[in-house]
This record gives structure tokens, sequence and C-alpha cells, in this order.
């Protein structure tokens, strides 16, 4: 019997010949554009390359952007997978461009919605949802082949556009500080506009900031609270000097009740924030980046914006030090300890992603981006629910590495320095969790004895 005889192994016999036969078809198929088949690719119906996966047609209206495509979501860390899967949504939406006889430059969202309700109907297997065809119109339009959309902006949203650029450029806010005020002008006008249909800003009066405070303030705390009415104040001063409103509004606002040092500031055990790291995963890529976060919120005591705002040139491993983009613009620098930079270290040499972003902490999923500021207190979070503590905010972490300072010995100077307060009253705070100082210059009652 030879080996390829079926009664002594059909099995695999059969197997073999379906193998060599799938392999002759591919070989030949990838020879017709004249060229050997490449890993990863594709011929189209006209023998031009396409990318393999991407789409087994034509790509109608889109082909001369399949490559661009491509290239464009590799520089964002998208996957080989997730790379093939995007391809083939541009192909069928190319391909139904050509079917509704429009070119590339028509594309817009209400045809994309369009074209995903087709495929529904169609009842396809595999329907993209909105994170996978939006990367597509952000990518035709940064390349200049879709226009940018035309929205008609109504007198509110032209004016909160104003307000925006006056804080830009005659006072000069931080694009953070911007957003948020820019966020409680936005809800406040809004609300006006949905109570009178007919509301004009130059008819705003007192009672209409104060009864908007009022709402505001009884789901905030008092310090936020307090963030509400100078918002209100800045929005107030940009409608007088633009001729808005023909008078000073911000005066009938009355200010959020607060006394200074009233409160005593919430700390928490040096055990429960070592707890924190200890059970913190420090393999993968979310485990990682987490670690060295949580180093530097409770080593060093960070806020969270400033973490988000670490950029690669900030760390000088020579000197040991690190630059500190904090409040105002204001810089700093401060000692780097052993600890945080082998957490730094182990990120930036291992699951960093390799995109071409500047900043030191990135997206974990693509596209590949700075991390945002309140990512900073999901992780935080996550680092309380696995050690079974109470949720706090990483500034809580601050303020114990402030605590812990000062029940080390170091001074109300040295702390200040390393949290970068711009005025010593701000840190004589933290005196009062110096329980052993404390006691050692509280008198008794009289007529009782000391304890």
């Amino acid at each position: 019997m030879t080996y390829a005889e079926p009664a002594t192994m059909p099995k695999p016999c059969a197997l073999f010949r379906s193998f060599v036969g799938f392999r002759l078809f591919v070989a030949l198929h990838s020879f017709r554009a004249g060229q050997p088949r490449e890993r990863g690719a594709g011929c189209s119906r006209e023998g031009v390359a396409m990318p393999f996966g991407s789409t087994r047609r034509k790509a109608g209206a889109l082909a001369p952007q399949v490559e661009g495509y491509r290239a464009w979501l590799a520089e964002r860390g998208y996957t080989t997978q997730t790379s093939r899967n995007m391809l083939k949504d541009l192909g069928q939406v190319g391909l139904w461009l050509s079917e509704q006889g429009l070119d590339a430059a028509d594309l817009n969202e209400n045809h994309l919605k369009r074209h995903l309700s087709d495929l529904q109907e169609a009842g396809r297997r595999r329907v993209a949802g909105p994170r996978g065809i939006v990367p597509l119109l952000t990518f035709l339009r940064e390349a200049g082949v879709v226009p940018a959309p035309q929205v008609a902006l109504s007198p509110a949203e032209v004016l909160l556009e104003r307000y925006r650029c006056w804080m830009g450029s005659e006072r000069g806010l931080s694009a953070s500080t911007m957003l948020r005020y820019g966020n409680t002008a936005r809800r406040f006008l809004i609300e006006q506009a949905m109570v009178d249909a007919e509301f004009a800003p130059g008819g705003l009066t007192g009672a209409d900031l104060n009864a908007f405070l009022l709402r505001e303030c009884a789901r905030v705390s008092a310090g936020s609270a307090k963030g509400r009415v100078a918002e209100l104040r800045s929005l107030m001063k940009f409608l007088h000097l633009h001729g808005v409103i023909p008078m000073k509004l911000g005066g009938a606002m009355p200010p959020v009740g607060g006394w200074r040092f009233a409160s005593v500031p919430p700390t928490m055990a040096t055990g429960d924030i070592q707890r924190l790291l200890d059970e913190t995963p420090r393999q993968g890529t979310v485990g990682v980046r987490d670690y060295a976060i949580l180093m530097l919120v409770a080593r060093l005591g960070l806020r969270s914006i400033e973490v988000a705002r670490m950029l690669l040139d900030d760390v000088d491993w020579r000197c040991g030090e690190i630059v500190v983009r904090g409040k105002g613009r204001r810089e700093d620098r401060l000692p780097l300890p052993a600890d945080v930079g082998e957490a730094l270290v182990a990120y930036l040499s291992g699951p960093r992603p390799c995109v071409d972003a500047r900043h030191v902490f990135l997206t974990c999923r693509a596209p590949h981006g700075p991390i945002r500021a309140d990512l900073v207190g999901d992780v935080v979070e996550r680092a309380c629910q696995r050690a079974g503590s109470p949720k706090v905010g990483p500034h809580r972490l601050r303020h114990a590495l402030a605590a812990d300072m000062l029940r080390h010995g170091a001074g109300l100077t040295a702390i200040g320095q390393v949290l970068r307060h711009q005025d010593l009253a701000t840190t004589a705070l933290y005196a009062k969790v110096d329980f052993i100082a404390l006691r050692a210059v509280a008198q008794p009652w009289p007529g009782t004895e000391a304890t």
C-alpha cells in the first residue's frame, strides 16, 4: 500500500490534499497582479493591491484612501485584527457611497447612519458601532477628503464661543479652567433658554443667578459652590464688558459661607496607603501604568492634572529629578525617589504603547493618547476596591503625604515645598493633624487635672 491509499489513512490524505489545494488557490490569485502575495495583503477585482481583510471587493469611492487609513490606524496603536475590521468598514462605506451615487466628499454623519441602518436591515452578521466607524470620518476630515461639518450655531452657542475666546486671549486662563468655566456658563444659559423660549441675555436679573446657584449648590460641596459663584461672576463680567447686559450682576450673588481652617484635612494611615500599592497588579498594560500613577500620587503628592500633564522630557534621569507642571502654568522641580523611578521605568520600558506622543501616561486602548485628569481618580478608586478600603480620591493621598511628613518631623516650610503651595498659610492647615504637638501645648480645663 502507498502512503496516500485511502484504505490506510483516508482522513489524513483528504486533509493533506485540501491543504495543498488551498495553498495553490491562494498562490494563483496572489500572482494575478504580477507580484507575489505579501502577508496581510490581497488583491481587488481590478488587480490593485488591497490590504488583506479590509475588503474582498473594490472599496468604491474610498479606494484611494485605503493605504492612508491603514497607516493612520497603525500610528494610533490599533491592533492588526481591529485594523482589519475597520478597513472592512471602509470598504463597505465606499461601496455604499458608489451605490448611492455619492462621492467621498459627500460623506457625513447622516450618511453613516443610513449606511449602518441598511446593513442591519440586510441582516449582516457584523455591523460596526460608533467606536469603529467614527475614526473613519475623523481620518477623512484630517486628510481633507471630507469637509468639516457646517453647524448652525444658536445665539447662546455663539455667545459661549465668544466667551471662551475672551477667557483665553484676555484673561489668559488655562485650558482646564476655561473648560470648567465654559461648562458652567453653558448650563446656565441653556437652563435660561429652556425656561423662557424668548430668552435674551440682556434681560438677566440677580434672581436668575441666585436661583441657578441654589440648584447647583444643593448637589456639590462648599468648595465647589464657591467655584460656581466665581465662574458665574466671570460670565457676568464678560457680558457687561461687551455690552450684552446693562449692569454688573456679579455683586448680586452673595459669597458662599466658609471659614479658613474650619476643618481638619482628611488623611489616611500609612498602612492603608501601602495596602493600596500592594494590591495593585504590576503586570499587564493597565496594572503597570496604574502602579506608576499611584506611586507619583502617594510618594510625591502630585495632583491629578499634574500626573496627566507629565511629559517624557520632564524626567531628568541623570539628576534624579522631575518637572511638575502645576497650577497657573507654574513649573517646579522635585527629587525623584528610587521606588518611583523604578515604577516609571517599568512602565516606559514595558507596556507603554509605542506611539508618537510625548506624554508619559497614555490610554491603554486605541487610539492611544494622553490620559485625562479624571482617569487618575479612577485609578485610585480601583485600588481602593481591590484593597477593600473606602473609596477616596487622589487628593486624600496628597493630604496623607503631608500628615506623614509632619509626623516624621518635617516642618511646614518643607511640606509646602513638596506640595508646591504658593502661600505658607495653606500649608499651616496641616498643623491641625499633628496631634502629638497639639497635646504638648494644650492646657487643662480650669479646675480639672491634666491627663
